[in-house]
């Protein structure tokens, strides 16, 4: 059952979501059947309303059974996600609120194996592998709940007592007692307290930040980009990759799949990053639409300008040193904080929240939840498995990860990153200051372009041009502004990037006959072959 189906008339049998039927007839639009919970009751429900699977049937003599028509292991974890769901209500209901946690996570856990499982894209090594750990999950947790012992073969199926002899499930059954009593102590090691989990944050060479946006609220009136990153206040930077979430003018992702599961780790976090003073998630609310919002529909109006709206500051220097509880359910709330004049950088809004000016949010701003990981990616994708999933966005550091030893160790990373820090221009024939927008792109030696060079940030699709935020009529212009620019090595030496300088009028037919003013330009590599050093670079613009 997709959806719940309460029962309105005597004929009608009520559905909860997620519960199991079996069909016995089908007419315009409507099935007659059961449901195993009960399977004395039949009754007719919408068949809009129920996700078919194949099913086999099995006979033993005079008797007939419906069978899933899925590997056995897909079919053992549904069956135990079943099973605990009840006996996970209990816990909570009894007050047991350390074990409901842990079984929840199992939960969750188990959830992910069995859209691994149902994938198909596992080699026959891994796929073993994975069955593996989610025996392991099954009898433990089976174990704390005080269920039955289930016994396996060497392909960690579970034994069917009509076709074992009785000798050999006696053995299987001594040597599940003996790995469950090992999986019971491996499993016992990870549970810390608070205190020993800042010590293991401490003593981790590697950290990662997950982060999982909740809702957001926020009255924009056009379509929004939501750059999130980690920002050091005491050298006023970005240190990671935006995590970048596309907004849509009705209050949900732009991709609606995304809905509900907005999640990014930040990664490569050392222990330098953690004894950093203060360390602060931030987020640049950036509005895609019209020059003013007040602007009268009465006359044709330019689109799709970045105009600045606001941004979101949340401290999390307690989190990331352990001093603070991190736990991916609860959920912190992060005022925004609106641009309130034509002169308002995001930048240094930024600057002035992080120094702990009070500005009035009217109620609108971010829920999210956070957690402290210990480990690089992929030991955080090996222990939080229900946390950093497939679906889970990675946003990595803006320079090398610690230990350096650890490029060693196959982490080839060649990434470029451009941040947009300043510029002034002056007013030339007009009678106010320019509304600069400002396109760069990645060209090849014959000046084409090269297409998707450039990402916004990750989780973000890649494009072949980058414009910057509008600030309206400044002379002194301070964007600070950070991308991505994808050149595989090899091409390095052939490409350059291109800046493009042009005004924006809010009116769409002075905007279309607005032309390049000016341009710029820098080759990726120097004449004696090495990269462009990092640091600040001041270009010359060609008019």
């Amino acid at each position: 059952a997709l959806w719940n189906f309460p029962r309105t008339n005597e004929h009608h049998l009520p559905l909860q979501i997620g519960e199991t039927v079996h069909i016995l007839q089908a007419a315009e639009g409507w099935y007659r059947g059961y449901s195993l919970r009960n399977r004395a009751a039949r009754g007719i429900f919408p068949a809009s309303l129920i996700h078919l699977k194949d099913a086999v049937v099995q006979r033993r003599g005079a008797e007939e059974s419906l069978v899933p028509a899925e590997m056995p292991m897909v079919q053992e974890i549904t069956t135990t996600l079943r099973e605990w769901a009840t006996l996970w209500k209990q816990l909570y209901v009894t007050g047991q609120a350390q074990r409901y946690r842990q079984v929840k996570d199992m939960m969750h856990e188990l959830l992910e194996r069995r859209s691994q499982l149902l994938s198909g894209t596992l080699p026959t090594d891994e796929l073993l592998q994975l069955k593996r750990e989610v025996t392991s999950k099954i009898d433990y947790g089976n174990k704390i709940l005080a269920l039955d012992l289930v016994v396996r073969d060497e392909n960690e199926n579970i034994l069917d007592p009509d076709r074992t002899s009785v000798i050999s499930l006696f053995q299987a059954h001594q040597k599940a007692a003996q790995t469950i009593a090992q999986r019971m102590q491996e499993e016992t090691c990870p549970q810390q307290s608070e205190l020993g989990c800042s010590a293991r944050l401490a003593s981790s060479p590697s950290h990662s930040l997950y982060l999982c946006v909740r809702n957001f609220v926020c009255n924009i009136g056009e379509e929004a980009q939501l750059l999130m990153a980690l920002y050091d206040p005491a050298e006023q930077r970005m240190i990671s990759e935006n995590y970048v979430i596309r907004w849509a003018s009705t209050g949900v992702p732009q991709d609606i799949e995304l809905l509900n599961n907005l999640k990014v780790v930040f990664t490569d976090l050392g222990s330098k990053d953690l004894k950093r003073e203060r360390l602060f998630l931030v987020c640049q609310i950036i509005r895609v639409g019209r020059m003013d919002l007040r602007e009268s529909l009465s006359r044709k109006l330019s689109t799709g300008l970045r105009r600045p709206f606001g941004i979101s500051v949340m401290d999390i220097t307690d989190i990331s040193k352990g001093k603070s509880e991190s736990d991916e359910d609860k959920q912190h709330f992060i005022p925004v904080h609106q641009v309130a004049a034509d002169s308002d950088f995001l930048h240094s809004m930024i600057r002035k929240a992080a120094e702990g000016k009070d500005i009035n949010h009217k109620g609108q701003g971010f829920w999210v939840s956070l957690k402290m990981l210990w480990g690089d990616l992929s030991q955080v994708r090996k222990d939080h498995p229900h946390l950093v999933d497939r679906s889970t966005v990675v946003a990595r550091k803006l320079g090398y990860p610690e230990p350096l030893p650890r490029l060693l160790a196959g982490d080839v990373r060649n990434d470029i990153y451009l941040t947009l820090v300043q510029g002034e221009f002056d007013k030339g024939n007009k009678k106010t200051q320019k509304n600069v927008e400002v396109t760069v792109c990645v060209c090849d030696e014959a000046g084409g372009v090269v297409p998707n060079a450039i990402y916004h940030g990750a989780g973000d699709r890649p494009v072949s041009e980058y414009r910057s935020v509008v600030y309206y009529q400044q002379r002194h212009q301070r964007w600070m502004e950070t991308v991505k620019v994808a050149v595989p090595i090899e091409d390095v030496h052939r490409t350059h990037l291109r800046f493009t300088f042009r005004h924006r009028s809010s009116s769409d037919s002075k905007d279309k006959s607005e032309k390049i003013f000016s341009m710029a330009f820098v080759k990726l590599m120097r004449p004696d072959g090495t990269t462009l050093r990092d640091g600040e670079h001041d270009l010359l613009l060609y008019k």
